[in-house]
């Protein structure tokens, strides 16, 4: 596949309501489609805009005590019609979009609500990503981590090859974990996306910044660009929590080339991707070749026996 040596990407954050019933979410898909136009007509005089990516829960979040209430009240199966209006969006722009993330319901997985992204580009549908690492206690999403043992067969962490490169997701709390987007990396990716919705205080000011220290880190580990969404709604539009937006654009070096004002409100900002320096730097370089230079077999012990616990230690 012809890849693009050089194009835009934009990091959209909303400020919007969090709708409580499913019936909402054609208008608030409407509302997103807006911000694709505003982002891809809006920046054309300056910039090649290819790539278009939403926070978590701008769909909806999980405003209710347990999966049953979920499937009953907000989640949607996936791909849907929601996903093929972005598909028409993502043709009549020519550009590349990962949604906000969807609460999916699956008939494979009967009472279990994944928290999902999907991919769209010009072609149509390409694929979508489950959170792996629900924010414990909060989150009632099912981990598809979690279901290795009944038989869940799909890749944990998929990366994408497309003509913008090889893309890769994760949700939020997973960039946390390194070893979550390491697999992205390893896989091949070369344009990290964060769907989140991180909230205060671990946004983009110090001194708890989160925030802008995860996505700038993530980015120098995996000698790979980061486009970073993330939730900018007031604590009136989405409870319990208040969220500080500066959706952000990292490059391999962890320079950030661009950011929104912390803060609440919907912003788009814009930066470029440029495929074929990353694509050298990953060739040419022999120092701080952390990909490269990563002895896998000096931390097998590490893994050796399961670790994860829901609850916390004594």
């Amino acid at each position: 596949m012809t890849s693009l040596a050089r194009y835009y990407a934009a990091a959209c954050q909303t400020d919007l309501p969090c709708p409580r019933e499913r019936s909402a979410l054609p208008a608030r898909v409407g509302e997103l489609l807006a911000m694709v136009d505003n982002a891809v007509v809006g920046y054309s005089p300056f910039f090649d805009v290819r790539l278009v990516v939403f926070p978590e829960f701008a769909h909806a979040a999980p405003i209710y005590e347990t999966a049953d209430e979920l499937l009953d009240k907000l989640a949607v199966p996936l791909p849907n019609e929601h996903v093929d209006r972005y598909a028409r969006k993502a043709k009549e722009r020519n550009v590349f979009i990962q949604t906000g993330t969807f609460l999916e319901s699956d008939p494979k997985w009967p009472g279990r609500v994944f928290n999902t992204t999907c991919l769209v580009g010009p072609d149509g549908y390409i694929g979508k990503y489950r959170k792996v690492n629900p924010w414990i206690p909060w989150e009632v999403h099912a981990s598809p981590h979690d279901l290795l043992a009944e038989g869940y067969d799909e890749p944990l962490f998929p990366v994408f090859e497309t003509e913008i490169g090889r893309l890769g997701a994760a949700i939020c709390y997973d960039w946390l974990f390194p070893e979550a987007i390491r697999a992205l990396a390893l896989a091949g990716a070369e344009v990290l996306l964060r769907v989140s919705a991180y909230m205060d205080p671990w946004g983009a000011t110090p001194p708890m910044d989160w925030w802008t220290l995860i996505n700038r880190t993530r980015a120098v580990e995996n000698l790979a660009y980061v486009v970073a969404a993330n939730q900018g709604a007031s604590l009136a539009h989405y409870p319990p929590f208040s969220w500080p937006g500066g959706s952000m654009i990292v490059d391999f070096d962890g320079r950030i080339l661009a950011q929104a004002d912390p803060g609440p409100g919907a912003k788009i900002v814009v930066a470029p991707i440029d495929l074929a320096a990353v694509r050298d730097e990953r060739r040419r370089r022999s120092g701080h070749q952390l990909l490269a230079h990563l002895r896998t077999e000096a931390y097998r012990s590490l893994y050796a026996k399961p670790i994860f616990r829901p609850e916390p230690r004594d």
